[in-house]
């Protein structure tokens, strides 16, 4: 028997992956400036897990990065990191109503300050024993989810402009390093799930080596129209297509951050041109922290993307 279609929401417990103390603001969505706390916002938190269960989401990714008092290795966690048990409630509180909760940790060389020293450690085998330590005492704490999203997004000299160490690996390192996490998470049982942008800047290195047991999340957050040809918006969209083209499972992902037809759009292009075989489901990402102040936003994301099921998929509520 097949899984249902995944309706899922990316909701942020850490907020240490997009820059450090001494990166200059990223965009208002971000913490500006940096606090070694995330300041999760519990009623916040409870709201829009609320929100996301009238609305019948059945799938809550969790960035946990520095938010979760790990016992492997606490020298990572922020001030105010949840205590496991506490986390395990909250977990218990979305299975209840009907929301399986699955674990999210970047391991992208771009979004993983919450690493804090061993970000300087990328590839060394301190970095892979302490990474592993963490998958493990996650599926443990997740009671050995199904999933487990893995990030490994964005891991490009751009962005990483304003930082104060730069670090990109190569093919085979990038790959060898992807590889090495997948097969941390399959230990416990859990799919490797993955951001899909790596084939935007190397396409001919993803189809030699990418496997198909790597659950993919290509994303785009823009409107979807006929942009110019090598436009990077294109360039992301025709992804979608590529992805289904090559036979790999995924799950696009749209977000209400830059366009609030997005999440609409995402949606309709995936069910009238993708192989519905190998879409998955669905994901919106608001990349906006779980705030008193960003409340509204977080409801209307859960709105947005209700709606575009309502409308396009129907027979799945």
């Amino acid at each position: 028997m097949s899984e249902p279609m995944i309706w899922s929401y990316l909701l942020h417990l850490s907020t240490h992956m997009w820059g450090d103390e001494h990166s200059t603001s990223s965009g208002y969505y971000l913490p500006d400036p940096y606090t070694p706390e995330n300041n999760v916002d519990l009623a916040t938190w409870d709201d829009t897990v609320r929100a996301l269960g009238e609305r019948n989401y059945n799938m809550v990714i969790i960035d946990l990065g520095d938010a979760v008092k790990y016992e492997s290795h606490p020298e990572i966690c922020a001030p105010d990191a949840w205590d496991k048990d506490f986390l395990k409630k909250k977990l218990d509180e979305m299975r209840a109503l009907g929301i399986e909760p699955i674990p999210k940790l970047n391991f992208s060389a771009c979004h993983h300050t919450w690493l804090k020293e061993y970000t300087r450690m990328v590839s060394s085998p301190i970095y892979y024993r302490v990474c592993a330590d963490l998958i493990k005492e996650v599926c443990e704490l997740f009671g050995n989810p199904r999933l487990f999203h893995l990030g490994f997004d964005e891991e490009i000299e751009l962005l990483q402009r304003n930082r104060e160490k730069v670090i990109v690996r190569g093919e085979k390192l990038w790959f060898h390093d992807l590889f090495f996490f997948a097969a941390e998470c399959e230990k416990y049982g859990a799919r490797p799930w993955i951001w899909s942008d790596y084939f935007w800047h190397h396409p001919d290195q993803f189809k030699k080596n990418m496997p198909k047991s790597i659950l993919q999340s290509n994303w785009f957050y823009n409107t979807f129209q006929d942009w110019p040809e090598g436009h990077r918006y294109r360039t992301a969209i025709e992804t979608y297509d590529a992805l289904d083209e090559l036979g790999y499972d995924q799950v696009p992902t749209g977000s209400t951050w830059s366009r609030h037809k997005n999440l609409y759009q995402t949606v309709a292009y995936a069910k009238n041109r993708l192989n519905p075989d190998l879409v998955k489901g669905f994901m919106t990402a608001p990349w906006i922290m779980t705030t008193r102040e960003n409340r509204f936003r977080l409801l209307d994301d859960a709105d947005r993307l209700f709606v575009a099921r309502e409308k396009l998929y129907p027979e799945t509520l």
